[in-house]
C-alpha cells in the first residue's frame, strides 16, 4: 500500500510524493526526484530530521539517541532516513526546495466559469487535466498569472480539487491588474498558468475545538478546509467567524449554509463593520468571539485576513490573556496594477 505524503519546505514550497509502506520516506522522495538532506542512511547522524505534523509511521529502533531523542520522538520529530508511512501525512522540512532540488510545479488550464458575486468579489473557476495531478492542503495557495503579461497573483484555493477543477475567491481591486482581466476580458476557455502549492496556512489534524476568522476574501482557505472537513468529519466543535466592511461584501452565505448541513460539528456567524449596515450581526469578527469559541485556551485558532485585521485579532488575544494552544495566520494585501 502507499500514501501520500506533503512535504513542506522552509520557503513555502509543497511538493507531494507517495511513499509505498516497505520504503523510508526519504528513499520514496529520492526516487522522485526530491532529496531529503542526509548523510548516512543508518539513523546514526540525525541530518534528515523534520517534523511530522500528520500522519502514522513506523520509525522502528534502528537509530541512535544522538540522532533522535526520545523527547524529539515525543514531539514528533522523526528521521526520514528511518521512518515509514503508515497513513497520509505532512512533514515540514528544515531546509529550502532548491536545496533538495525540487522546485514550484506549474500547470497549465483553462477558464471554466467567472462570475462577479459582489462589486467587490469575483469567483473564478480553472479546470484542465493536467489540474487532476495537483495535490495541495486546505488553505494553501497557487500563483496564477495574469493572461497577457509576465505577472502573478497569489490566490489561496477556495475548493477542493474535483474532476480537475479547482476554484478561487478573488477581491475585485479597481485597477487590479488580475481584476481588470477577469471584469473586462476573461472568458470560459482562456488559458491560464498557475504554479503551486505554497504556504505554511493549511488545515492541521483536527485534535481540539477550531475557530476560524475570515476576512473579506480571506474566506477563500476556509472554505477548502471546509469541504475537506466534510469528507473527514470532526469529533470537535468548529465555529466560523466570517467578518465584511460592507453589506456588499457578503458573498458565499449559501455555501456556508450548505457546508453547515453537512458537518455537524460546524457553526458560523458573519458580521458587517460598516456602521450603515442593514445586516442584524454588525462589528468586527473580535466583538463576536464568545467564551465557548475559546475553551478555556484548548483551541486551534485559525485567521486569513488583510493585515489590519490580523494585527487587530493578535491584539484581542494578547489583551485578553488568551493563549491558543495553536494560532495560525494569513495576511493578504491587495495589488494594484
Amino acid at each position: 500500500m502507499s500514501f501520500n505524503i506533503a512535504l513542506n519546505f522552509e520557503d513555502g514550497v509543497t511538493r507531494f510524493i507517495e511513499a509505498a509502506g516497505h520504503e523510508t520516506v526519504a528513499d520514496a522522495a529520492y526516487r522522485q526526484g526530491i532529496n531529503i538532506p542526509l548523510d548516512c542512511r543508518d539513523g546514526a547522524c540525525g541530518t534528515c530530521k523534520c517534523f511530522a505534523e500528520a500522519g502514522r509511521y513506523d520509525m522502528g529502533d534502528n537509530y541512535i539517541e544522538d540522532a533522535l531523542s526520545e523527547e524529539e520522538l515525543a514531539l514528533g520529530y522523526v528521521l526520514t532516513c528511518q521512518m515509514r508511512a503508515e497513513s497520509d501525512g505532512v512533514l515540514r522540512v528544515p531546509a529550502s526546495s532548491q536545496v533538495c532540488k525540487t522546485e514550484q510545479a506549474s500547470y497549465e488550464a483553462t477558464i471554466s466559469n467567472v462570475r462577479q458575486l459582489s462589486e467587490s468579489t469575483i469567483a473564478l473557476s480553472i479546470k484542465g487535466d493536467s489540474l487532476s495531478k495537483l495535490a495541495f492542503l486546505p488553505g494553501q495557495y497557487v500563483n496564477l498569472q495574469v493572461p497577457g503579461s509576465d505577472q502573478t497573483r497569489a490566490y489561496s484555493f477556495s475548493s477542493l480539487q474535483q474532476d480537475g477543477e479547482i476554484s478561487f475567491l478573488i477581491r475585485n481591486v479597481p485597477g487590479g491588474l488580475m481584476s481588470s482581466f477577469l471584469t473586462g476580458l476573461a472568458k470560459a476557455g482562456d488559458s491560464i498558468t498557475l504554479a503551486g502549492p505554497l504556504g505554511s496556512f493549511y488545515l492541521r489534524a483536527i485534535n481540539r475545538p477550531l475557530l476560524l476568522l475570515a476576512g473579506g476574501t480571506g474566506l477563500a482557505p476556509f472554505t477548502a478546509m471546509l469541504e475537506k472537513i466534510a469528507e473527514v468529519g470532526s469529533a470537535h466543535p468548529v465555529h466560523l467567524i466570517y467578518g465584511v466592511t460592507n453589506d456588499f461584501d457578503l458573498v458565499e452565505l449559501d455555501r456556508l449554509e450548505a457546508l453547515a448541513a453537512s458537518i455537524p460539528s460546524l457553526s458560523y456567524s458573519a458580521c458587517v463593520a460598516s456602521p450603515d449596515s442593514q445586516h442584524p450581526l454588525k462589528g468586527y469578527v473580535t466583538q463576536h468571539i464568545e467564551p465557548r469559541h475559546l475553551n478555556d485556551g484548548d483551541v486551534d485558532v485559525y485567521l486569513c485576513g488583510p493585515p489590519p485585521m490580523v494585527e487587530a485579532v493578535s491584539h484581542y488575544l494578547r489583551e485578553n490573556g488568551i493563549a491558543a494552544a495553536n494560532f495560525y495566520y494569513e495576511k493578504f494585501a491587495a495589488a494594484a496594477a
